[in-house]
């Protein structure tokens, strides 16, 4: 009598590489998509702390970058194999398959339960949930209860292409709708080059500012013009303006006041330009500016630096 022998689908160097590719490319995706999420949400949404605003982190340019590549090459990966399975149904049985099948629902499942609690927390303990507070919640609870339901209905054998398609179509939706939100918000790639070159002009004066003060902490007396920065013997160059390449325009108004003025592209209270909008919490410079030519007016106190006479 024959015997029938049933043999498992050998493990090939393609069948790891291509499970492991699309699982690590599905934790960059929705890592970086939330990370796009609260970095809109921070800019629509800024959180107030002891009396200044937190931004937060501003830029979008790493996510979205990282979305435009990895969510089609996990659309790709995952069709290249669901191609595979439907020529060979055994592979969907691969083991390394389903070990991060399982480890993707546990992270997702941890991550629901942990939103979940931090709002529980939240609300038991009286704190203010605040707009910006509850949309990360809800962003961080979306992600995952889509990664988790997707995984899930895909172990219970409920997928098809019909499924598979709709499946696609949402995150397509999520991923290029939060690209397109993030824009709105924080401006085009044109706009925050512009405020990247604002930045740039603050970070500029503030370290013209600290040679002045440094000037006069050494000669006692304010240095007329730039150029006595530098022939002061601290070899300091004056930088320019990255974005017209002219001289920023310094002004001494007395013995102990100057002017330090610059050309901004936006006001720094715009919410798209948190990078030089919040007040500093500590120092009392404040560097807050509209748009347009403007000029910071800052004066030494001479008490600060002056030497004390001696005591006998």
């Amino acid at each position: 009598m024959d015997t029938i022998q049933q043999t498992k689908p050998r493990t090939s160097p393609k069948d790891l590489f291509l499970n492991l590719g699309a699982i690590v490319a599905l934790y960059t995706v929705v890592i970086s998509l939330l990370n796009l999420l609260f970095s809109v949400i921070n800019a629509a949404y800024p959180q107030i702390t002891y009396g200044y605003y937190y931004f937060g982190s501003q830029s979008i340019s790493w996510p979205v970058s990282i979305l435009v590549i990895f969510f089609p090459l996990y659309v790709f990966l995952m069709w290249f194999l669901e191609k595979d399975y439907a020529t060979e149904p055994d592979r969907k049985i691969f083991g390394l398959r389903k070990w991060l099948t399982y480890i993707t629902l546990f992270v997702a499942g941890i991550a629901m339960a942990g939103d979940l609690v931090t709002i529980l927390y939240y609300f038991i303990d009286g704190q203010e949930l605040n707009t910006g507070f509850v949309l990360k919640v809800l962003a961080v609870l979306v992600v995952t209860f889509a990664v988790f339901f997707y995984y899930i209905s895909d172990l219970r054998g409920k997928l098809n292409p019909m499924s598979q398609k709709v499946w696609l179509g949402i995150a397509a939706v999520l991923v290029i709708g939060s690209i397109v939100w993030g824009f709105a918000v924080l401006g085009s790639p044109r706009t925050q080059k512009l405020y990247k070159y604002d930045s740039a002009k603050i970070s500029d004066l503030q370290n013209i500012d600290s040679q002045v003060t440094y000037f006069y902490q050494v000669k006692g007396v304010l240095p007329a013009s730039f150029s006595d920065l530098t022939t002061s013997g601290n070899y300091f160059t004056p930088p320019v303006d990255q974005q017209s390449g002219k001289s920023y325009e310094y002004q001494k108004k007395n013995a102990t006041t100057y002017n330090l003025c610059a050309d901004f592209n936006y006001a720094s209270n715009d919410a798209k330009n948190a990078s030089v909008a919040a007040p500093y919490p500590y120092g009392g410079a404040t560097w807050t500016h509209p748009v347009g030519k403007y000029c910071f007016e800052r004066t030494i106190d001479p008490r600060a630096y002056s030497t004390p006479k001696p005591v006998y």
